[in-house]
């Protein structure tokens, strides 16, 4: 099985440092840059005309696991895998979409939020049934840390999962401000997806397999994605990510799991809610100099020291790293590990 997990990784690294090394001067040459929010930070303008779409660097070593490394499983009946790229692929198509419009209109601002949100309440329906047709969810909330589930009315259950797949794959966007901190955060938690279902046994084996291709894709993008980036994601691949971080957690049986492995994600995302609701109810004050929250860093929020984009990447992804260990030990003797 580590085999296994080992070559889903290296194919998916070699893969995306290659579709990196042709695909960056493409999307430069087609001008295919990104537009700067006029209300960031005034030095992220300097990143005006950074080629977008990125994440198809890493989607790419992603899709062709699946569909080498990952069809032994799918002979033996095993789609868990397959499912959850799907999840993600939807999701990487929405936003392929907005970065499109973004693209065509030369500003920042892609897709409604309604439209948005529209599709991707439809995608995480869609993949909630086919988990269900397949067996790999039932209506019991496991309870990371205690041990214990929670009995639940089916269609409670079932909202309550896509509520989850919209959260996370918001949150996950949200993360991406700054070059490199959503590739850096992610890489842990896909790295405690890939232990858990390594413990878990070869019952799990096929979504180890993705999450080790997602794992090793992170890791040959983050070349390019570090500062000073090279090119960024975009919602292509930030949407594509946010459904493989819920969708892995969800076909691993264990939805809550996210609150700790996915910290910095709910903390960004927790960040733009308090600010926004605080300014309303405020006629005007804030809690941070900028939401989200690295942007607050940024700006020297608190302590008056601004954080440059590789200190944050640095703290964001040592955060993430510590609590995905935590996470493996609340989730290690799930199965008798």
């Amino acid at each position: 099985m580590i085999e296994k997990l080992i070559l889903a990784f290296t194919i998916a690294f070699l893969t995306a440092v290659l579709v990196g090394r042709f695909l960056v001067p493409w999307l430069r040459k087609i001008k295919a840059g990104q537009a700067i929010k006029e209300n960031g930070p005034i030095w992220h303008m300097s990143k005006a005309g950074t080629p977008t779409m990125g994440g198809i660097i890493f989607i790419a070593g992603v899709v062709l696991v699946c569909l080498s490394v990952g069809i032994p499983s799918m002979i033996q009946g095993d789609y868990a895998h397959i499912i959850v790229l799907f999840l993600s692929l939807a999701f990487g198509a929405v936003g392929f979409l907005d970065d499109y419009e973004k693209l065509k209109k030369k500003q920042n601002l892609g897709l409604t939020a309604g439209q948005k949100f529209l599709l991707q309440v439809a995608v995480a329906a869609v993949f909630v049934y086919l988990l269900r047709r397949v067996g790999l969810i039932h209506p019991n909330l496991y309870v990371p840390f205690w041990g214990v589930e929670w009995i639940m009315p089916e269609w409670l259950y079932f909202a309550f999962l896509i509520f989850v797949i919209v959260a996370t794959v918001n949150a996950v966007n949200i993360t991406d401000g700054v070059d490199g901190l959503v590739t850096g955060t992610s890489i842990p938690v896909f790295l405690f997806y890939t232990a858990a279902a390594f413990v878990w046994g070869r019952e799990y084996l096929s979504l180890g397999i993705f999450s080790s291709a997602l794992l090793g894709g992170l890791s040959g993008f983050l070349i390019y994605n570090f500062n000073p980036a090279k090119v960024f994601m975009g919602d292509t691949g930030s949407l594509f990510l946010g459904g493989a971080v819920a969708g892995m957690a969800i076909a691993l049986d264990m939805p809550l799991i996210i609150i700790t492995v996915g910290i910095i994600y709910i903390l960004e995302v927790l960040s733009d809610v308090i600010q926004v609701g605080y300014f309303k109810l405020s006629h005007g004050k804030r809690v941070f100099k900028m939401a989200p929250f690295h942007h607050h860093l940024e700006m020297g929020g608190w302590t008056g020291k601004k954080w440059t984009e590789k200190e944050l990447f640095a703290l964001f992804t040592g955060i993430s790293a510590f609590f995905s260990i935590i996470s493996f030990f609340g989730v290690y003797g799930r199965f008798g590990a």
